[in-house]
């Protein structure tokens, strides 16, 4: 069993090099925390987090200031660590379930929003659940994240990819010519930001010709350059609608003009093209598309895969370990690939996402898994956050020619997550 005698929170405010925007918003800052939980025998765990409320829940941020929203959810976070305490539970994911449904009614209160997404309370957890991993992995003297993953994960971290693919992402305000310099430097599948709002009215004609636009000239500058890692030898494409579109015709019509310009056999992966409430069966689409927000729990990936998405992009450092080792659970039983997605996570929870990468079946036509990892493009303190982190030489930390390439000592310890502070 797993007790808690006594909890911590703290955090620390993170700036961004230039505002990152998506979902029609821009971050300007990002809020690091750290809860940390100590047993009744005496072991205390720190556990990491990273909170976005402009991904977990954009009404949320566009409502509150960007630091009302962030004192928010932290807000959240401190009442479910002041609930854990006394709590004695079986593992991690029991925590979770304990939690979440007190955490859920005291998040609505505090947003002021009764149809709050659960999104937006699990990535206030993720600190926690952490925690509780590291405290489960000092308990049970094991360092390899399948070895601690709950049986009915078993067989969807069963693989070993001794290459993680190395997703960077292109936002709405990149240029050209930094997009040409991640290609030069072997990137070769580009994370691009759909869903702009040019005008910020919400126009669902302006955003697709903005998108559209978006994609030609992005296609137009790499279309002929070299990605020797890439299987075609040719640049790869993910999209991330991030729940923008309001259904089939408009993102059917984006899809014709990619097809068009010569672009529509380079997307690997359309990711999360309309709102979750927007419940279209998505299989007639001529691209694989996976659910990302829309699947916060295992209940919603199964049902997301019931309206023919192919695809979940799992988020650890947003959804808790606990609930994204049931979603790749459910994935794996359907057959469904998964990746990691990324939330501009500082250098120790690229750890954690890349350990769980590194157990997934290949991602298809890639022959390798597949890792977004973004940090390094959007901290201004980026170099500062990489020096202070104590697993800042193993050679696993930094992509060479668009990947991450992963050795025995790597499998050995799960990138180290389990340890130090």
């Amino acid at each position: 069993m797993l007790t808690i005698t006594d909890t911590n929170l703290d955090f620390v405010r993170e700036p961004l090099a230039a505002p990152f925007g998506f979902k029609g918003g821009f971050l300007s800052e990002l809020w690091l925390t750290s809860a940390t939980l100590t047993d009744a025998a005496g072991r205390s765990a720190a556990g990491p987090g990273l909170q976005s409320v402009l991904w977990s829940d954009a009404r949320v941020f566009s409502t509150s200031s960007e630091a009302g929203g962030n004192a928010r959810m932290l807000a959240v976070t401190d009442h479910a660590l002041r609930n854990a305490r006394g709590m004695s539970v079986a593992g991690p994911p029991e925590m979770v379930d304990a939690l979440l449904p007190t955490a859920m009614e005291y998040a609505r209160a505090v947003a002021g929003r009764q149809d709050l997404r659960s999104t937006f309370v699990l990535n206030a957890l993720v600190p926690v659940d952490n925690a509780a991993w590291r405290l489960e992995s000092a308990r049970r003297g094991a360092t390899r994240l399948p070895d601690l993953a709950p049986e009915a994960a078993r067989a969807a971290l069963s693989h070993r990819n001794e290459r993680v693919v190395s997703v960077p992402v292109v936002g709405y305000g990149m240029g050209l010519d930094a997009i040409r310099a991640l290609v030069r430097d072997g990137y070769f599948v580009l994370k691009i930001k759909l869903g702009a709002d040019p005008n910020k009215d919400g126009d669902q004609d302006a955003m697709l010709a903005a998108d559209a636009e978006r994609m030609r000239a992005i296609h137009e500058a790499v279309r002929e350059m070299e990605a020797p890692g890439s299987p075609t030898g040719r640049v790869l494409y993910y999209l991330d609608a991030n729940q923008r579109y309001d259904g089939m015709d408009r993102i059917r019509r984006f899809l014709d003009e990619a097809e068009r310009i010569g672009a529509l056999d380079r997307i690997i992966v359309l990711e999360e093209p309309f709102p979750e409430e927007v419940r279209t069966d998505v299989r007639d689409l001529p691209v694989r598309v996976a659910a990302d927000e829309s699947a916060a729990t295992d209940a919603d990936a199964r049902e997301r895969m019931d309206l023919g998405y192919s695809a979940i992009a799992l988020k650890p450092v947003a959804k808790t370990m606990s609930m994204t080792f049931r979603i790749a659970a459910e994935a794996a039983a359907r057959g469904v690939p998964c990746f990691v997605a990324d939330l501009t996570v500082p250098p120790p929870m690229v750890e954690w996402n890349k350990a769980l990468a590194a157990h997934l079946a290949p991602f298809p036509g890639l022959g390798a898994g597949m890792l977004e990892a973004n940090g390094w493009q959007n901290y201004a303190r980026w170099d500062a956050m990489l020096e202070a982190y104590t697993g800042r030489h193993a050679p696993w930390t930094r992509a060479h020619h668009g990947a991450f390439h992963l050795d025995d000592a790597f499998f050995a310890s799960s990138g180290g997550i389990f340890d130090g502070p």
